[in-house]
This record gives structure tokens, sequence and C-alpha cells, in this order.
């Protein structure tokens, strides 16, 4: 590509979806792997068919000729100590750091609401403002320090629909309270689905974005989503999120960052979808095509 700094992955959650088991169950990590590879893509996140030991995963990464860009950490740093999450975290942290990511992404799982917060209203979203916000920033920013020092990760906090950092005044609120060490997951189909502005956030955030996740939204089913009440799962079987170029974002914004802010790391296409519905391989090639067009990669 002609950006040496800037390269193109894709999640697997376009052939197996993490949460919601069925949808792809019956692809191999491989399989995953060898047809992102023949798009053209450089990388992949780690999904829930991969194996989780370096021995196991390095050859298959291998075998395909991809990098690992990444994986998520199901972070519970809202309701426990910095000493136990890095506890929790040191297997994760070692599989990601020895097969040469570079950032980590990490998610909110804690103070959700019920059992299973993936299937309830999604007007039910977790509020920030129900936490101790000031230790919980606090606890974030040494647990991100704590995490490059031991293991070379910069932590990259992903924003998220249902999670107690989703909308824009969330994202503000936190970003402004934890160091610089805390690094920005730009998720466009998170944040555009919460109603942030991404001009805004990239240009009040843009230099602790280090990591980008390239999801569109399809308006209509989004709308059906917030005016039916339903669950995250809902709108994700639903069709809610589709891959960059099928939806309604404007990319521009984070376009003209990416070419002009000097943003070294990784685009990561990525669309939760049925793939029955959306076949992976040609979503993911028309996304391929889209996106290096779009950002001239």
């Amino acid at each position: 590509m002609a950006n040496a700094s800037i390269r193109l992955g894709v999640s697997p959650l376009a052939w197996t979806n993490d949460v919601l088991e069925d949808l792809g169950d019956n692809v191999t990590a491989l399989q995953c792997m060898q047809e992102a590879a023949a798009v053209g893509y450089q990388g992949i996140e780690l999904g829930r068919k991969f194996p989780r030991e370096i021995e196991n995963l390095r050859p298959l990464l291998a075998q395909s000729g991809l990098s690992l860009a990444s994986g998520w950490f199901s972070g519970t740093l809202a309701d426990i100590s910095v000493e136990q999450e890095l506890h929790n975290v040191d297997a994760h942290a070692r599989l990601l750091s020895g097969l040469g990511c570079q950032v980590m992404v990490y998610g909110e799982c804690g103070g959700m609401p019920g059992d299973t917060p993936l299937d309830i209203g999604i007007s039910h979203s977790p509020k920030l403002s129900a936490i101790d916000f000031d230790g919980y920033a606090q606890r974030m920013s040494r647990f991100s320090s704590a995490l490059y020092q031991e293991y070379g990760l910069r932590l990259a906090y992903h924003h998220h629909l249902m999670m107690l950092v989703e909308r824009q005044d969330e994202i503000e609120r936190f970003f402004s309270a934890t160091t610089a060490d805390v690094g920005m997951l730009l998720d466009t189909g998170h944040a555009v689905a919460a109603g942030s502005d991404l001009s805004a956030l990239i240009d009040q955030f843009g230099s602790r974005i280090c990591h980008i996740h390239l999801k569109d939204i399809r308006r209509e089913r989004l709308a059906q989503v917030y005016a039916s009440d339903e669950s995250f799962n809902q709108g994700v079987r639903g069709g809610m999120f589709t891959v960059p170029g099928d939806g309604w974002i404007d990319y521009q914004p984070v376009v003209d960052f990416v070419q002009h802010s000097g943003y070294q790391g990784w685009l990561i296409v990525e669309a939760e979808q049925d793939p029955q519905v959306a076949p992976p391989v040609p979503t993911v090639t028309r996304a391929f095509n889209h996106v290096t067009s779009l950002f001239s990669l």
C-alpha cells in the first residue's frame, strides 16, 4: 500500500460473531484468515474461534500471511482494582504482545445492567454518572500505564453502545479525565449510532486515537432499534451494522485525520452481521475496495 504507516485489517465478526454464537459458528479460524488474506487484507483481529496460545495461533497467521492487529479484552475496571485487572489481562496481553501487536482493545464490561446487557432495550444503557467516575478514571490511567510498561501495549479504549462510555458527552468526559496513556479506539459505527460527531471527537482527541474501526450503519434499521427500544443484539441480527460504503456514515473526517495527522496504525473493517445474510467474502471485498479508494491506500 502507498502509505506504509497505515495498515488495513479486518475483523472476523464478518465471518463469526463473538457474542451470538449461532452466527457463523461453522466457520474455522483458518478459513476466516485465509479468506481475509485472499481479499488483500494485511491483518486481522482476534475472534472467538481463534486459538489463545501463541504456539497455536502463530502458525495459522503465518499460513495465511496475516498479522495480528489487536484483540478485544472484556475489562471490568468499573468494578475491580487495578491489581485485579492486571491479573485478569495477563494471558491476553502476553498473547497480543508475543504476536507483535502494539495496541490492546479495551471494552468496559463493568457497571452494565443485568446479566445479559446486550439483550435488553437500548434505552437501558448504563450511565457513566452512576459510578465513582473520578476513581474509575484514575484506575484506568494507572492500568493503561502498567499495560504499556509490562507488555508494550497501548490501551485502545472502545467507546461502545450499551457500555459506560457511549455518547459524546461521556467520551469527552472520560478522555478529558484520563491521562494520555489511555488511547482511543475510534469506532465510526458506535460513535455515530450513539449520536456523536466524528469531526468533533477527532478535533478534541485526535492525539489519543491509536486504533480505528471502520463500521457503517443502516440508518433506517438504527432508527427502528431506538424507536422500538430493541436490544443491541436484536440490532445486530437485524442488520443495524454493515461495512464501510454500505451505510450512511460520512467518513471524510476520518480520511482527513488519517491523511494529515501522522496517524500510524491499523484501519480495521468491521461489521457485525449475519454471514448467511451478508456472505463474508463479497462483503469484505466490497469494503476493501471502498476503503482503499477512500483513503488512497
